[in-house]
């Protein structure tokens, strides 16, 4: 009965944080807009206990912004916190890619059915399931390369919630199959175990596209 109540408890905090990351994300809920644990959860209709718990999540994030007396806003995410991200990301990938080309040479099938599925999500103009796949294809990279501290320093610079913004304000819809396009290079030079030219590849696909002033 325990574990069924924790299981319960971590679902409804899960939805609740989706479904409050996806109004933040989309516009619904904007910089600055307040949120109140009692209205979020009468309007989800849940309890307060995994709402105060999703807004912790969130605020991990860097999504939201919670001060005594002052209650829960949704933050803004500042072209500074994206620049620097994209600049500390550019380096952590090219490295990422110059590790993993000798255990991905030959071995890129996971990498293709990503690839795949963020194609025809760019085809679509489907942000949300594009920032899934493209994310999912660079994780798999990192994960090839095997190296815990990159890892984790991956894990701390990229969140999906700051790439979606990016995709949003930077880069838009229009310019996703182009994205989409420019990640195929880089699959094919892992394919060949060629670590330089898929490391190259990498940093300069961060740099074009992340590099771009906010629309």
């Amino acid at each position: 009965m325990f574990y069924y109540e924790m299981a319960k408890r971590q679902s409804t905090r899960d939805f609740v944080r989706e479904n409050l990351m996806e109004r933040i994300l989309d516009g619904t809920l904007k910089p600055g807009d307040r949120l109140v644990e009692l209205q979020i959860a009468q309007e989800l209709g849940t309890s307060q206990g995994p709402v105060r718990e999703a807004l912790r999540d969130l605020q991990g994030l860097g999504l939201i912004d919670q001060e005594p007396y002052k209650g829960t806003r949704v933050r803004e995410i500042t072209d500074r916190e994206i620049e620097e991200a994209y600049l500390v990301r550019s380096v952590l990938e090219q490295l990422a890619a110059e590790l993993a080309a000798p255990k991905l040479k030959g071995n890129v099938g996971a990498l293709k059915k990503e690839v795949d599925a963020f194609v025809a999500a760019a085809k679509k103009k489907d942000l949300k399931n594009y920032s899934a796949h493209d994310m999912e294809f660079h994780r798999r990279i990192i994960e090839a390369a095997d190296n815990n501290l990159l890892t984790t320093m991956w894990n701390t610079v990229v969140l999906e919630s700051k790439f979606r913004i990016t995709l949003k304000s930077r880069i838009g819809e229009d310019e996703l199959e182009n994205l989409a396009s420019a990640h195929v290079p880089i699959m094919h030079a892992l394919e060949a175990g060629d670590g330089a030219e898929a490391g190259r590849l990498a940093r300069e696909l961060i740099c074009t596209f992340h590099s771009r002033k906010a629309r």
